[in-house]
Parts: C-alpha cells; sequence; structure tokens
C-alpha cells in the first residue's frame, strides 16, 4: 500500500476499527517491566510479528508499530540513542510484512510517543531538539514502510507542534492524538476545546485525523470527544480509549474492561462522531473482535448523552471535561510508556 492508504480508506469508510494496547499484549509474552518494547524488533521479531497479527485476525484496519517510546530521549535509558532509526524501520518492517499478508487493506501506522522531557522554560527540551528526535524517528518508520505516522499520547502544545514539523520534514502524512487524564485536560493543560483550535492552527502541517488515546477510563474519553465534535471539526476524530480502570494486583496492572463492554464503547465513540476507533491500554484482540462484530452489527445511532455514557460504561474520573473554571492546573511530568 503506498502511503495515502489511510486517506483512500477514510473515503470509503465511515469507519475503521484501529488496533489495541502495544505494553499490554508484550508483557503478555514476556516483557518485563523496566525493557524498553522496541529492543524486541530487532531481538524478538517472531513475537512482535505476533504482536501484529493480533488485532488484524482480530478485523482491526489499522495498526500501530512497536515504536512508542523510539526516540533518542527515550531509548538513551537503555543505552539505544544510537539506534533510533533501526528500531523504528525495524517495527516498520515486521508490521509491513504482517500487513501485506492479510488478504486486506491495513494501515500501518508508526507510532511515536512523547519525548519523555518538558519544554523549556519549565525543562531542558527545545523545539528545535523534538523537532530533530521525532524527525529521526520519523524517517526510520518511513525507510521500513509505515503509511502513516500515528503521534500518541501528547501532552504539550509543543509537543504536537513539533511533531507535526518533523512529520513535514518525513514528507510523511501523519494522525495526532493527546492524553486528557487530568480532570478532561492534558497533563500540561491542554483540553478539548484546545486541541481543536491547536489542530486548526497547524494549517498545512495539520494531521490527516486528531483525537485522544489513553487517559482515564473509556467514559471520560468519550467526554473528549464529545467535546472534540461539539467543535465541528473539519478532519477525522480518533478515540482510543483505556479498556477500564486499572487495578494493581498480584504485581501486575489489569484493566476491568470486559470485551462487552469495550464493544459498547465502539459503538458509543461512533456514536460520539469518531471515525477511527480503537483501544488502548488494556485493549487485547478478544476485546477488539466484540469491537468489530459491534460495529458492524448495530446501527448508528444517536448522539449519546453524558448520562447515557455514564449508564453504559460507568461514572466519570472529574466532574468536568476540563474546559469549566474548576479544571485542573497544569502540571509538568515525563511523558508515560503507552501500555
Amino acid at each position: 500500500m503506498t502511503q495515502d492508504a489511510l486517506s483512500r480508506m477514510l473515503a470509503r469508510r465511515d469507519w475503521i476499527l484501529a488496533d489495541g494496547a502495544t505494553g499490554t499484549n508484550l508483557f503478555n509474552m514476556g516483557l518485563q517491566s523496566g525493557e524498553a518494547p522496541e529492543l524486541w524488533n530487532v531481538d524478538e521479531p517472531d513475537k512482535i510479528r505476533a504482536l501484529y497479527r493480533g488485532p488484524v485476525e482480530a478485523g482491526s484496519d489499522l495498526f500501530l508499530t512497536n515504536t512508542f517510546g523510539g526516540n533518542a530521549s527515550r531509548l538513551k535509558l537503555h543505552d539505544a540513542q544510537d539506534r533510533v532509526r533501526e528500531l523504528n524501520r525495524a517495527g516498520a518492517e515486521l508490521a509491513r510484512e504482517v500487513a501485506d499478508a492479510a488478504g486486506r487493506d491495513i494501515v500501518v501506522a508508526g507510532s511515536i510517543g512523547p519525548t519523555g522531557d518538558i519544554f523549556a522554560p519549565m525543562g531542558t527540551l527545545t523545539h528545535e531538539a523534538a523537532v530533530e528526535m521525532f524527525h529521526e524517528q520519523a524517517e526510520g518508520l518511513k525507510e521500513g514502510g509505515a503509511d502513516v505516522l500515528w503521534v500518541e499520547t501528547i501532552s504539550a502544545p509543543e509537543e504536537y507542534k513539533a511533531a507535526a514539523e518533523a512529520a513535514a520534514l518525513a514528507g510523511m502524512p501523519w494522525c495526532g492524538t493527546m492524553s486528557f487524564d487530568t480532570a478532561g485536560r492534558t497533563m500540561m493543560g491542554t483540553t478539548s476545546e484546545g486541541m481543536v483550535a491547536l489542530v486548526g492552527k497547524l494549517k498545512d502541517r495539520a494531521p490527516m485525523a486528531f483525537g485522544a488515546n489513553c487517559g482515564v477510563g473509556a467514559s471520560d474519553l468519550l467526554r473528549t470527544v464529545l467535546g472534540f465534535t461539539a467543535q465541528g471539526p473539519e478532519r477525522p476524530v480518533i478515540a482510543k480509549g483505556n479498556a477500564g480502570i486499572p487495578k494493581f494486583s498480584g504485581g501486575h496492572i489489569h484493566y476491568d474492561g470486559t470485551p462487552e463492554l469495550m464493544a459498547e464503547y465502539a459503538v458509543m465513540a461512533r456514536d460520539c462522531g469518531a471515525t477511527i476507533i480503537g483501544g488502548c491500554c488494556g485493549t487485547t484482540p478478544e476485546h477488539l473482535a466484540k469491537m468489530r462484530a459491534a460495529l458492524e452489527e448495530r446501527e448508528r445511532g444517536p448522539r449519546p448523552s453524558l448520562e447515557r455514557i455514564v449508564e453504559v460504561l460507568g461514572g466519570f474520573s472529574s466532574e468536568n471535561d476540563g474546559t469549566g473554571d474548576d479544571a485542573a492546573p497544569a502540571r509538568a511530568r515525563r511523558g508515560r510508556r503507552r501500555s
């Protein structure tokens, strides 16, 4: 498939099923806490092929590469900062192999997560350094055959802008999501309304699609999606919510969202106005299969109310969506790994 594969799919489909978690499924395969998953693109290629086949066989139309932490800043923690291009290229090559063998159109999305650094003046990261890191990663993903870059779990508008510039330098289409995990805002204070404005200001560097991923639970994410669609954005909206709420048990984090709950979430995400619908932390191929079936079998319904979202998916983690006067203040943090 060519690099405009997602554009072609969007032109003929009114919803697209994305994939689920990366970290959750890799931990199930034996990845240890503290290990860099990206090293497995070279050291454990068969496990990465299996990771990719999971969503494809469950019915996903698009899946992300195992490159979320594949930037120089993250890989430096594992003394692998000089392997950015290699590890991203390998992750995309394995994905291309699985997608091309699927017998149907599958979009390979090159995952790009946050640098984990804080922008100046609060931190030391400059715009130029962020662009350089993202561009290096983008070139590796492009060489490996990714159809589109997929920037995700971003908190800072400055980092989103840097990713946009890097995608343009690489000559690649891109999609970009932020994580609204602090009382309806990102950790750096961006609201759903603010993100729509941010995307609009990017003009010719704007993403093909934008939205939210990770965050708290599925209910919160859909409230954010409603915040996007209320602004009447021109671009397709992405919804990639966690499979329920994380619970720590037996030394591991488990998510309480059942496949049946995620099927309800998928249908409600479509009704909220999302076009690209997937899962994030805790979402397994079993969840995705139920989501696919629900999207295929159930008719599109009216836009759900907040009360309806709570009734079906459970309560919100905060009283409002971050746009009110009592919204949480912005806080700095190191970006967290998508799991």
